[in-house]
């Protein structure tokens, strides 16, 4: 089966176009918020509305670090058309973006509250989000991988592709990839929740995209900026893996510490 995107606009109004990828971003991020809210409720630590409360800022916070991270990392570009740096519509948001600026908002805004069980929280509920906002990139074409040959294939026009692929037609579907992984990674956080102490499920969600998100940067075919020979993502990646691999010791440590005193 050929995967084909049907295009990047949804409809037009009065002439304006309305773009696939801000109505996936849009559901995206409500299925997040309200999947917070519910999760949330399990726990009395964590004030009613909440989430709900506070989605503004965080919602602009992210959208924002997302793409600031996006224009920096493609920085060549963005430096000569610093125009389009406003130019959301078109894509060009970075998760790992989203990440730092988000988890910092939320940090700021829940010193009061039990800034780790939030933490778990929003980690699961931004995993499910991910899967769903991951299908942007189909209706933008782009994020792709590698050319294939297998049945599973994506078809991008010629207009996103890059030059030396101009003779392929499919290519690694990358996004889906990512989509199916992160709705998996959110099952197993979902669980993780409920049996896990706070703390634990953030750097679980930590760990697991990484692994995730560095396979599947070593197929795609997007990567602008490299250094120590990979991919910036891979070695942010790599970087995140180290913080929740420490974040789980040091969880693991104060807990073995507390329970023999």
């Amino acid at each position: 089966m050929i995967i084909q995107s049907p295009g990047d606009v949804f409809c037009t109004v009065f002439n304006a176009p309305i773009y696939w990828y801000g109505i996936i971003l849009a559901l995206a991020v409500l299925v997040g918020v309200i999947s917070a809210e519910i999760l949330a409720k399990s726990f009395k630590e964590i004030p009613s509305g909440f989430f709900i409360d506070n989605s503004p800022i965080v919602i602009v916070t992210g959208i924002l670090g997302a793409r600031l991270y996006y224009c920096l990392v493609n920085f060549s570009y963005y430096a000569k058309y610093p125009v389009e740096i406003l130019d959301f519509r078109q894509g060009g948001l970075s998760v790992h973006g989203m990440l730092f600026a988000g988890i910092l908002s939320v940090v700021l805004l829940a010193k009061k509250y039990n800034v780790l069980r939030i933490l778990d929280i929003l980690a699961c509920s931004t995993a499910l989000a991910q899967s769903i906002g991951r299908w942007g990139n189909f209706f933008n074409s782009e994020a792709f991988g590698i050319p294939t040959f297998s049945d599973w294939g994506v078809f991008i026009p010629f207009s996103h592709r890059p030059v030396m692929y101009l003779n392929y037609e499919l290519f690694h579907p990358t996004f889906l990839y990512e989509s199916f992984f992160d709705l998996l990674i959110f099952f197993i956080l979902y669980f993780s929740l409920k049996k896990f102490d706070r703390g634990y499920t953030f750097f679980f969600y930590l760990f697991l995209y990484s692994v995730v998100r560095f396979f599947v940067e070593g197929l795609r075919v997007d990567n602008v900026l490299f250094v120590l020979g990979l991919p910036i993502a891979q070695l942010v990646s790599i970087i995140l893996l180290l913080v929740a691999l420490a974040g789980i010791f040091i969880l693991f440590y104060l807990e073995r510490f507390a329970s023999k005193n």
